[in-house]
């Protein structure tokens, strides 16, 4: 409660958050609230659960919000959720923050965790930034994120949140649905959905193809991505199986350069980077095995195996490397929920993951540019390693019901992982044929074989207290791990021989009002979190973990209706994020500056409009504020406002169109701008103004 104090006199409200407190608190103390349609999530426990029952905050992007926004990058939709701000890159490429600053290098991967269906989409310590481009989020059920550590349920990497999609289940009904829909820049995509029922069993495919030749030179994707679903039920045992494929071939355009350079015609359509390029594939499976014992009882137990192989070329390196990296991974979750009675409810169990992941990087022309970067970046090969992960988490989770308005819920999770790094090149810093390289030495490192180990534990305390039967106040004290990735520990550079690096760790403190009367529905979380051991990247490109951070801010999440066939919606953050730790970047002490790509206010506005039951439009504001671009402070980016126009007309029955247009006033913005020594402003450019339609049939 002081921190939440301290933080409104220290930067006050936006605007924005005045307005959405205006709309909402008023109804938060009425006294006979309209009746409000339930929010169910399964993030928190692992099952279905009230979300009003539960301390702590969950944003859901619904199937009908999915369907209106139609999606080209998973970051139009995440753009719902007040403190979630990602920078999209190239094609399908982008650079995550949720609670945080936008991640990005060393200790930037893995600082949230993105799942289905509550498994992980990677391994611990084997995470790929882009990783939310191999889910069909696209055709979703919905899409549940918690913002700051998760549950006991959830480990490694669940620091700054947890991204779960949801795949949609067998319908109530035998059909098929076939969507397509169209763009600029030869855009084009279709989807498939089939359901068939029969007794106790339900199968389900859903499929989505699409192809966008891109708006800048030399770039563009092709994507496919299949899920199919057997869902299976004879009380007291249910089965649902998920088998998911995804491809994508994408060629990347890199940043472009120079103060102001998105704003330039003749610069922003160009790449520098034509030769760039990502091939990516995953196969993922789980089965999830409920059984009641009885009224009180019940497991769940779910097994699951996933492979992924990728090349991707690092364009933003000397030398353009070429990367190729693979991981095969085996795990079960097993859950045991007992309601020992009316007031105390009891979750535990087990998770236990191996992983046996390979990396290479190897590049098979000379380094252009200086002659120290030719004399230390040699051709031929620089890493090539393997690593076989082992790793394991009992975790405990329980809630009692104190009073009729007052819930106390604890959770423990203690987590082990062990790596077991295997170098198959020469140790040490030396080409591939063990020369060595002029001025000093070689750029890259390779460690002789070790195995290292990590344990971390990571406890949770949260109340609940019912004002009434429609609002609640909720308070969390939790702690966030992240242990260091694979990459971190054995892709090393220069002198360094060892990483001596230690998991990350984050203590979060949060304090939420949350209610929903049916008439508007609202969630405001004021937080103050502290991350120690934050890994990074010095000025000698050694890997360390002695890093500190600051984090404090207000989110707000409405849902207002307006009139009968107007609503309102709000997804508003206001941050601050400061480097708190002693640390020398380009002879600047950067402790007290503010955390770079971490704007203070950004959020969007949606006003919709239904007219009919038939048809729905929906105008967007997206507003990022001004944030620097460098650790120094001393450049900046200015910041943006975007906005977007969709609409969809259900013809009939069985017949759907829809149209939209993105940044519909054509603005010209970055999506993302940053600044180095080497190569000064740089910057992702935003899309011009877009018109895309679409037609859907279902019988």
């Amino acid at each position: 409660m002081v921190a939440s104090k301290t933080l409104i006199k220290k930067f006050g409200l936006t605007g924005l958050v005045a307005v959405a407190l205006q709309i909402a608190v008023p109804h938060a103390v009425g006294s006979a609230p309209h009746a409000a349609m339930e929010q169910v999530i399964v993030t928190a426990t692992r099952e279905e659960t009230a979300l009003k029952e539960l301390a702590g905050n969950t944003a859901i992007i619904n199937q009908t919000e999915l369907r209106l926004i139609a999606q080209v990058h998973i970051q139009e939709s995440l753009a719902r959720v007040a403190g979630a701000n990602l920078a999209r890159g190239n094609g399908q490429e982008y650079l995550p923050a949720l609670r945080s600053p936008v991640l990005t290098g060393a200790g930037g991967c893995g600082g949230l965790l993105t799942a289905v269906d509550g498994v992980p989409l990677r391994s611990s310590g084997f995470c790929n930034i882009n990783e939310l481009f191999e889910v069909n989020s696209e055709q979703a059920e919905r899409i549940e994120v918690v913002r700051g550590p998760g549950s006991a349920l959830y480990g490694s990497n669940a620091m700054h949140g947890v991204v779960n999609i949801i795949t949609p289940r067998v319908g109530e009904h035998s059909g098929f649905n076939l969507g397509f829909d169209g763009g600029p820049h030869g855009y084009a995509r279709s989807k498939m959905s089939v359901t068939h029922l029969s007794g106790e069993h339900g199968i389900r495919a859903d499929m989505v193809v699409g192809h966008d030749g891109g708006y800048r030179d030399d770039s563009g994707y092709d994507q496919q991505k299949l899920t199919l679903r057997h869902e299976f039920n004879r009380d007291p045992l249910a089965i649902t199986s998920t088998l998911a494929f995804s491809n994508l071939n994408q060629e990347t355009a890199g940043y472009i350069t120079g103060k102001d350079a998105y704003k330039d015609d003749q610069l922003k359509d160009t790449n520098p980077n034509p030769e760039a390029y990502r091939d990516a594939k995953s196969v993922r499976w789980a089965s999830r095995i409920d059984y009641r014992v009885d009224e009180n009882q019940r497991f769940s137990v779910t097994p699951y195996a996933r492979y992924t192989d990728m090349d991707f070329l690092q364009h933003f390196l000397p030398g353009d490397p070429l990367e190729q990296n693979g991981q095969t991974s085996v795990g079960v979750q097993s859950t045991y929920y007992r309601e020992i009675n009316d007031r105390w409810q009891l979750i535990t169990g087990l998770d236990l993951e191996y992983t046996d992941a390979t990396l290479e990087q190897a590049q098979d022309q000379p380094t252009q540019g200086s002659a120290f970067l030719q004399n230390t970046i040699p051709v031929g090969k620089h890493y090539d390693y393997q690593v076989a992960a082992h790793m394991a988490a009992p975790y405990i989770q329980s809630r009692w019901t104190l009073t009729e308005a007052l819930d106390i819920s604890i959770g423990l999770r203690y987590e082990v992982m062990n790596y077991d790094y295997d170098n198959r090149m020469l140790d040490g810093r030396t080409a591939d044929d063990g020369t060595a390289c002029g001025f000093g030495g070689c750029r890259y490192s390779r460690p002789a074989d070790r195995d290292d180990r990590f344990e971390n534990w990571s406890p949770k305390l949260a109340m609940l207290y019912r004002l009434n039967d429609t609002h609640q106040v909720y308070v969390n004290l939790s702690k966030g791990f992240r242990a260091p990735q694979a990459t971190e520990l054995y892709r090393l550079q220069r002198n360094q021989q060892v990483a001596n690096l230690h998991s990350e760790e984050l203590t979060s403190t949060e304090l939420g009002l949350r209610g929903d009367n049916g008439r508007t529905r609202y969630d405001i979380a004021l937080y103050a979190m502290e991350k120690d051991n934050v890994i990074f990247r010095d000025s000698d490109f050694f890997n360390l973990s002695d890093g500190e951070t600051k984090h404090h801010g207000v989110e707000v999440s409405v849902d207002h209706m307006l009139a009968k066939n107007w609503t309102v919606g709000l997804a508003a953050s206001y941050a601050h994020h400061e480097y708190t730790s002693d640390q020398i970047v380009s002879g600047v002490n950067i402790k007290g500056n503010e955390i770079d790509t971490a704007p203070k206010k950004f959020g969007s506005l949606h006003l919709g409009w239904k007219p009919t039951d038939m048809a729905h439009a929906e105008l967007e504001w997206l507003h990022l504020g001004e944030y620097f671009t460098d650790p120094e402070n001393r450049h900046r980016y200015d910041g943006h406002n975007v906005f977007n126009l969709r609409a969809r007309w259900q013809l009939d029955q069985k017949k759907t169109v829809s149209a939209r247009i993105t940044n519909l006033t054509n603005v010209e913005y970055a999506e993302r701008a940053d600044y180095t020594s080497f190569s000064g402003d740089r910057y992702f450019p935003g899309e011009p103004r877009a018109v895309y339609v679409g037609f859907e049939i279902a019988w």
